[in-house]
């Protein structure tokens, strides 16, 4: 691990910003910044300050080996600080808005969407109409806005994570789109570009029940828990569209559940999330998935902490 590594996680780790960690390390702010993007390497001294500091933000004697129980750590600490994310979000509109661009345009572009985050931002907030794209893709973004709102005013109000509100879900997120919005697909499907197997559309009840049973018990490892059911999730594939929008909402609403905020899992990381997903379904291997979302879940903290003291 480079030493521009070793920086840039100690950052995504403790949500420190660079001029603080710049103070604690005894150097200038454009030093810093300097090695973290990798225009320059520090000396000896400045090297073993920087494993100093690792050790008393991370309590490691060394860089750990596995960087995914350091990562899950970093996520519970910095949960920690805050008692209630569901009414931080709720109560803060440039933090609401924010999450609600943020995971409207990623999500909408993972699955094909040729909307910028400008334009999303623009039908989102001020409803603005763009002669220029398609009417299906300005629909997806205000039910996508309608379906965040809905899960947060669930969630607030106590509401389970159950087979109705997973419909209901997807019955907002394919409203005016498909005709079969909030019903479970009566068909065969495959996914696009992958191998994995879907499940027989005859067992998707049963299959969805024993899912929604899992999400409710109450488990000891919050996150690989919920990338664990995520990934179940994606294979049953049980609607003929809109599986992977609204299995990265109840990936969302999992989080919540457990004081922690929605992963943003970011378009132009596509490429890797398909992989791990794949991967965890393939090959029964989960722990790339749940890195993968455990990063997303520290994206997520840069947006609730933004305006935070």
């Amino acid at each position: 691990m480079t030493i521009k590594d070793k920086l840039s996680l100690m950052q995504k780790l403790t949500g420190r910003s660079q001029e603080k960690m710049a103070a604690e390390l005894g150097v200038s702010f454009p030093t810093l910044n300097s090695w973290i993007n990798g225009r320059s390497v520090p000396r000896q001294k400045a090297q073993d300050r920087i494993d100093d500091l690792f050790r008393r933000l991370t309590g490691q004697a060394t860089i750990p080996a596995n960087m995914l129980e350091a990562k899950k750590r970093a996520i519970f600490d910095r949960a920690k600080n805050h008692k209630n994310i569901l009414k931080i979000i709720l109560q803060n509109k440039d933090i609401y808005d924010q999450f609600v661009l943020s995971l409207t345009y990623n999500t909408n572009r993972i699955e094909g969407s040729t909307l910028t985050e400008p334009e999303t931002a623009a039908i989102l907030f001020q409803n603005v109409a763009l002669p220029d794209k398609t009417i299906i893709e300005q629909m997806e973004v205000k039910n996508h806005q309608a379906a965040l709102q809905c899960l947060f005013n669930h969630l607030q109000e106590g509401g389970k994570l159950d087979e109705a509100f997973i419909l209901k879900l997807h019955g907002i997120l394919l409203n005016g789109i498909q005709a079969d919005a909030g019903r479970y697909r009566n068909h065969g499907v495959r996914i696009a570009g992958s191998n994995v197997p879907t499940a027989n559309h005859l067992k998707i009840p049963a299959l969805m029940r024993d899912l929604t049973k899992d999400i409710i018990a109450k488990h000891e490892h919050k996150i690989a828990h919920a990338t664990l059911v995520h990934s179940r999730f994606e294979q049953i594939h049980p609607f003929s569209d809109g599986n992977g929008r609204v299995g990265r909402l109840l990936l969302g609403a999992m989080l919540l559940k457990e004081n922690l905020p929605p992963a943003v899992i970011r378009q132009e990381k596509r490429r890797f999330y398909i992989l791990y997903l794949n991967k965890s379904q393939l090959e029964n291997e989960f722990s790339q998935l749940e890195d993968f979302i455990c990063d997303a879940v520290l994206d997520a903290f840069e947006i609730l902490e933004r305006k935070q003291s």
